[in-house]
């Protein structure tokens, strides 16, 4: 038995920090012993402290080991507190300045205390932002906002008057988020013109801080900024700056509070995967169902290919005849044709030959020409793991293909040149699908041939009197839609002339479906979806770029800007860090083994971007909404 004198040894003196709204800081001072657990502990400096109020937000922050002490059961002795550890009692829930990316800005508060992958989840259910697991926070460079700064002091004009205050956050209420939000038992209704919830929708959003707000501010689709709005814009000039603003991703597996980010600070919320599941409007009837436009999608003779397999399936039991759309699988398409090609070589003019093509499988076998089709060819092109890049002046009549075939000493460029659009577009496509492993028996083949097309027709140039007549009644700033880059090259009058002539090609379509041609005409564009960071290969004395996409890895010379090898996440066997050393590893099929280390980021960064690209490809359809958040942790959170 201890006597009390026994037990007053036993116990020690702990001050604790008390971050209290009101009051400001003040320490509490605490005689505790190392068997208490952590609920006990903060138990009793709430009686200490004797304030009546909700205190249940609140949690213990360690300062010196830079965590939070969140496991209730623990005991001091477990966790290592002792007499000079430095306690904070703090609100976990703190407010948040967040740049959407339509320059927007919010105040709300956010949970500090729980690791960012749940916290962006939170922030966009609070915002209504679908699919949460392709966003992530981004802390911008010194530069980013250097801009701003200099205009705030010119004008010395507070900047928080464009900000949305969402302070009245439901993720204070003990639950993560209110479930008025976002429920799966209700579909909410969308205005198909602007967007906004329909009116019998906002009373699920009753008790969300945007039913209280001016809702609209980002519902709406936000016109253009203005030149000046522009020209304070961070905007990267290169690769390398590119690769300097791709540093401030945070840590997806560890929360605000640890990674130092303080209250009312501000970061980008921005899309950090650039894998959009489920992006067509056929899968947002509900949306859409309060109005009449949506019986264009509905009435369309195309059909699900999986319904359609069903369909035949069932026909086939039954002894009937079944749909041959989907028969035949195995007899894969191929293309034949005249093409003119170009392999470059030093010392020598860009000369193009004709020759006669063959396209099957993933490989492309060119002849002298068509008679010579049964002999050996020329050559044969395995495209599987290729960058193809389109070389594409539709003015001008000029359809051509780059293919960067990977070597084992790095790429080979090799020119196709078509002779019109429709040409172009079945050899793009099987171009395409080839890169990704995939033969025109694919049933994305025929959707990317018609997405190509569209593309191209977007670019053609409709030049007709109502559009020269319609420049001067049009009040429109060209440069707000241009990069700086092209608003030099050209005059004002001839941008407003190019702009307005694409606008025709535009103007009969729908908002949504208008979003969905520019959204696939971006990602038509050779560069879509890369992030870039510096890095240094194993073996090699100079440094590169990493560009790491959805399916696959580039290293780009950081001089010219131009691929020199790619690696396919298909052909990937596995990949580990060493975290002594800071070092990816990855192993390919075929033997092929590269290493390297993070010069403009830590490689926890690349090693998330891998790991994140790999668990979204693991998303379905019939997985109700729900995520494996445990999986993304194994896979994008390491062993450091």
């Amino acid at each position: 038995m201890l006597s009390s004198s026994d037990f007053a040894s036993a116990s020690w003196a702990l001050v604790i920090l008390v971050d209290h709204p009101s009051e400001g800081q003040k320490e509490v001072p605490l005689r505790v012993s190392g068997d208490l657990h952590i609920g006990g502990l903060m138990l009793k400096l709430v009686e200490k402290i004797n304030i009546a109020q909700d205190w249940s937000d609140f949690a213990l922050w360690w300062e010196q080991k830079h965590c939070w002490l969140l496991k209730t059961h623990w005991t001091l002795d477990k966790c290592g507190v002792q007499a000079d550890a430095k306690l904070l009692f703090t609100p976990q829930h703190k407010l948040l300045q967040l740049r959407l990316p339509n320059m927007k800005t919010v105040r709300l508060r956010v949970s500090f205390s729980a690791v960012v992958f749940k916290a962006v989840s939170d922030i966009c259910k609070t915002l209504n932002i679908r699919r949460p697991e392709e966003l992530s926070l981004l802390k911008p460079s010194g530069d980013y906002f250097k801009k701003k700064k200099k205009k705030d002091k010119n004008n010395k004009e507070p900047a928080t008057k464009d900000i949305l205050n969402l302070e009245s956050s439901p993720t204070i209420s003990g639950s993560p988020v209110s479930p008025g939000l976002y429920s799966k038992t209700m579909t909410p209704t969308y205005d198909p013109v602007n967007g906004t919830p329909a009116s019998s929708t906002m009373t699920w959003f009753s008790d969300s801080p945007l039913a209280e707000q001016n809702c609209s501010i980002l519902a709406f689709s936000q016109p253009p900024q203005s030149p000046e709005a522009l020209a304070d814009m961070y905007q990267c000039r290169s690769l390398m700056d590119k690769a300097k603003l791709n540093t401030g991703w945070l840590d997806s597996s560890r929360s605000l509070m640890e990674q130092g980010i303080q209250e009312d600070e501000q970061l980008l919320l921005r899309f950090k995967y650039y894998t959009f599941f489920d992006l067509n409007p056929k899968y947002h009837i509900s949306k859409l169902s309060s109005s009449a436009e949506i019986q264009d999608f509905t009435n369309e003779s195309e059909v699900d290919e999986v319904e359609a397999a069903l369909s035949n399936l069932e026909v086939t039991l039954e002894g009937g005849k079944a749909d041959n759309a989907l028969e035949d699988i195995t007899d894969i398409p191929k293309l034949a044709d005249n093409l003119k090609l170009f392999r470059p070589k030093k010392l020598i003019l860009k000369a193009f030959k004709q020759y006669w093509f063959v396209f099957k499988d993933t490989s492309i076998a060119y002849f002298k020409n068509k008679e010579l089709e049964q002999g050996e060819p020329i050559d044969k092109l395995n495209l599987r793991g290729c960058e193809v890049v389109p070389d594409v002046h539709v003015a001008g009549r000029k359809f051509g293909i780059k293919l960067l075939i990977p070597v084992a000493d790095g790429m080979n460029e090799v020119y196709l040149r078509c002779d019109h659009e429709h040409q172009y577009a079945q050899w793009m496509a099987a171009c395409i699908l080839a890169s990704k492993g995939k033969t025109m028996a694919d049933s994305s083949y025929q959707p990317e041939v018609l997405n190509i097309l569209s593309f191209l027709r977007m670019k053609n140039r409709n030049s007709t009197s109502s559009v020269a007549s319609s420049i001067e009644n049009i009040d429109m700033n060209p440069e707000c839609f241009v990069s700086p880059r092209c608003a030099k090259k050209h005059k004002s009058k001839q941008l407003a002339a190019r702009i307005l002539e694409a606008h025709q090609n535009v103007a009969q379509m729908s908002l949504v479906e208008a979003k969905l041609r520019f959204i696939q005409a971006w990602q038509s564009l050779p560069e879509f979806g890369l992030t870039y960071y510096l890095v240094r290969f194993k073996g090699i004395k100079k440094d590169d770029i990493l560009g790491v996409s959805y399916n696959r890895l580039i290293r780009i010379d950081a001089a010219t800007g131009i691929p020199i090898t790619t690696w396919r996440f298909t052909n990937m066997k596995q990949w580990n860090v060493n975290w002594e050393i800071r070092q990816v590893a990855i192993e390919f099929d075929q033997n092929v083994s590269i290493a390297f280390t993070c010069l403009s980021a830590d490689c926890k960064i690349v090693h998330e971007y891998i790991g994140g690209y790999i668990f979204l490809s693991t998303r379905s359809k019939d997985q109700n909404e729900t995520l494996d958040e445990d999986l993304f942790h194994k896979l994008t959170g390491g062993q450091e």
